[in-house]
Formats: C-alpha cells, sequence, structure tokens
C-alpha cells in the first residue's frame, strides 16, 4: 500500500486522454486502478484524468503508462490527512436520470414529489450516480421501464449498489447484486436497507457461484464495470439471460464501445441502443432466442 493516499491528474486533448485510458486499461499492473476521465475546458479540448493508485507498483505502472503520451500534463499529489472521498462527496450535487433522483444525506431537502429517491452514501465504494457510466445506466433502465417490467434483475460489480436498489425499488421482485470488493458488498447491503429496497447483494468473483445461478434466468443484467471483464464475461452474462432478456453495460469508454459490441454481438445478442456521457458509453442489448 502507498503511505500517504496521493491523486495523480493528467490533463491534454481528447485523443491523448482517451488513448491514455485505453493504455491504463489494458495494463496489467493498472486494471484495477480507480479512475475517472471527463471533458475540463471544451473550447479548449482539455480532458482530465484523475487516477488513485493505492500500492507503489501501481502507481510506478501509471506514470509509466502517461509517460508514452507527450501532450499530457502529468502532476501528482498527496491528499490531505483527511477524509478527503467524504469531503469531496459532501460537495456534489444531486443528479437526475429520469424517474431517479440520486442524492447523498447532504441534499436531502431537495428531493422532487415525483421523483423516485435514490439515497446513495458511497464511502469507499463506486456509483454516487455522478460518473457518466452509472448515470446512463439509470437513464437506460428509466427508457426501458416506460416498455416492460423486468422481474428478476442481477447487478454485475454492484458497487454502492444503486442500480440493483433503483430495480427494486421499481417492482423487480428478485434483485441479486455481486461484487468482488468486500466493502462494496457490505456498503450496498447498507444503501438497501437504507432504501427500503428489497435487494441483496453478496460478495463473488464471477457468474458461476451456486446462489447466483438459483435465481437465474434474468430478465436484466446490469454490468456496470470496465471493458475489458465485459468482454470476458459476455457468455456468462448470456447464459445468466432468459432469451429476450436485456444486458445494460457500461464502464467502457467510447473507445472501447466497438470491442464489447463485437464481443457480445457474436455471442447471440442484438443491440437495443446506447448512451453517451462525456467520454463514456453505455450499451443496451438484447438476448436473441
Amino acid at each position: 500500500m502507498i503511505a500517504d493516499a496521493v491523486q495523480t491528474t493528467a490533463r491534454g486533448p481528447r485523443t491523448e486522454a482517451e488513448a491514455a485510458a485505453l493504455a491504463i486499461d489494458a495494463e496489467t499492473a493498472t486494471e484495477s486502478l480507480t479512475y475517472s476521465i471527463l471533458e475540463e475546458d471544451e473550447d479548449r479540448d482539455i480532458w482530465r484524468i484523475d487516477a488513485f493508485p493505492t500500492t507503489a507498483e501501481e502507481q510506478a505502472a501509471l506514470v509509466q503508462t502517461l509517460a508514452q503520451f507527450p501532450a499530457l500534463r502529468v502532476a501528482t499529489e498527496k491528499l490531505a490527512d483527511a477524509d478527503w472521498l467524504a469531503m469531496a462527496l459532501s460537495g456534489l450535487p444531486p443528479v437526475r436520470a429520469g424517474r431517479f433522483f440520486v442524492y447523498g444525506a447532504h441534499d436531502k431537502g431537495l428531493v422532487p414529489l415525483s421523483a423516485i429517491a435514490l439515497r446513495i452514501e458511497a464511502g469507499a465504494a463506486f456509483g454516487t450516480g455522478h460518473h457518466g457510466t452509472t448515470e446512463g445506466c439509470l437513464s437506460a433502465f428509466d427508457r426501458l421501464l416506460k416498455r416492460r417490467a423486468f422481474r428478476r434483475v442481477l447487478d454485475v460489480g454492484c458497487g454502492t449498489g444503486v442500480l440493483g436498489i433503483a430495480a427494486a425499488r421499481t417492482g423487480s421482485a428478485v434483485v441479486l447484486g455481486t461484487d468482488i470488493d468486500a466493502p462494496s458488498v457490505r456498503i450496498a447491503n447498507e444503501n438497501a436497507a437504507l432504501n427500503r429496497a428489497k435487494a441483496r447483494f453478496v460478495h463473488a468473483s464471477g457468474l458461476n457461484a451456486a446462489r447466483i445461478r438459483k435465481p437465474a434466468p434474468y430478465d436484466l443484467v446490469f454490468a456496470n464495470i470496465l471493458a475489458p471483464p465485459l468482454v470476458a464475461l459476455s457468455q456468462d452474462i448470456r447464459l445468466a439471460l432468459k432469451p429476450g432478456g436485456i444486458a445494460i453495460l457500461s464502464g467502457l469508454l467510447r473507445t472501447q464501445e466497438r470491442r464489447v459490441l463485437a464481443a457480445y454481438l457474436s455471442k447471440g445478442f442484438q443491440l437495443e441502443g446506447r448512451l453517451h456521457r462525456d467520454a463514456w458509453a453505455t450499451l443496451v442489448l438484447k438476448r436473441r432466442a
């Protein structure tokens, strides 16, 4: 582990930033790195990568990877000895995604009467609704709900549990979420209780555990993870879905969209729709019979 928490930031043109993000995903030493990419200044074409390495090896590999892109200005700074994550979250505004309103405790008084309110306290887990991938999944789900209902839902890589909780709050009878990160599972279950949502989250790697297979086949699978595991799980997600079932996939950059889509089309899926939020893509796919 790194003795002091650090943040590495890289700024530069969109093409370079997106290429660097692809390189980070492809590098084994940084494939689990927590980072974000967003547009900082549209007029000047400045995009920013914010990365939070947790080990010295991860930090060294990150710096080495970013060095391959000379157009990026890279800086690393020590984070203050404080609960910087909580401080950052306290300044985030609530998010509206279709019928869903995602907020933290500090915005409890802003919940509109017409919305399905999801109170999400992130802690150390991913998925407050502010990231383009989470917001994209919620918006895609909202659109689907106008046409059909989903009785059984699986949330792969649940993070805070926001997607599974959204499904439970809109009538899904069986909602199961999984994550390889034990603290995320704990936080997701706490958030489910906080929202009085009948969703259960379990610690698991992959989709072959008996407790994941037992409720299958699912009507809907969320997978808001990263592009490489999305590709690797394409067959498992197909088998988890019933024919005609829907997969909402995100966690991928627009530049990774073709690769992920090709993997699922080859497994018998058809593209139903896509959403773009900043540099991120969300795919809606239907399993053919």
